[in-house]
């Protein structure tokens, strides 16, 4: 797989991800969901921290805007490092399937980041008002911005029977997480080297090679 092509699925992938973010932030108050399916929903929630809603101040002795602002600045080098190996990997001509992968992930990585670097400058608040975008008030500043999640899939939905230990009479969802597009793209990609592992690292062959010098 070329430079071109995995411009294209970088680019469309960014695309989706923020075109979808955007209009939930400008059509969704925080916390208002839509029912699609009775297992999935468009749920609007903003998270500021790492992944399931992590924040470093939960396990570091230090503030939680300093924790926000060490967590972006890792991200953006996280970024850079996932960026130079796609470089990499379409220089040494590697397997389609590993550079489908770091496509995945590195367009993933980046959607979020464009949130967490951008979105609190544009957007103003979403708490209990409908925000706008390019606002003379944001919500907040240059690397404090909040990724903005909207899928939800509650496939099972129940109450525990009150039989059960420990558990009996509390609820119980599967799957719980709310995530956004990029997320996708990013478990995509990380499913892909799991699974097709071999594929993607092994050594190409030499009818393989060929292909490759003509994608």
């Amino acid at each position: 797989m070329n430079l071109k092509k995995s411009l294209l699925i970088i680019i469309a992938v960014l695309l989706i991800d923020q075109l979808s973010k955007i209009y939930i932030k400008t059509h969704f108050v925080l916390g208002d969901s839509v029912e699609v399916f009775s297992w999935f929903k468009i749920l609007f929630i903003e998270n500021s921290g790492a992944a399931w809603g992590a924040k470093l101040s939960d396990f570091l002795p230090i503030s939680e805007p300093t924790g926000k602002l060490v967590l972006t600045v890792f991200r953006l080098f996280a970024v850079a490092g996932i960026g130079y190996w796609l470089y990499d990997t379409i220089r040494k001509e590697s397997s389609k399937t590993l550079i489908l992968a770091v496509c995945l992930i590195f367009a993933g990585a980046l959607g979020n980041i464009i949130d967490s670097v951008l979105y609190g400058v544009v957007f103003s608040d979403s708490y209990q008002q409908l925000a706008t975008a390019f606002s003379d008030e944001p919500y907040g500043s240059v690397f404090y911005g909040k990724v903005v999640d909207m899928l939800y899939f509650p496939m099972v939905d129940t109450t525990w029977p009150d039989w059960v230990p420990y558990f009996g009479g509390s609820t119980f969802r599967f799957f719980e997480p709310v995530f956004n597009i990029a997320d996708m793209a990013i478990s995509t990609g990380v499913g892909i080297l799991l699974v097709f592992n071999k594929k993607a690292f092994g050594t190409l062959g030499e009818d393989e090679s060929t292909l490759e010098e003509r994608a």
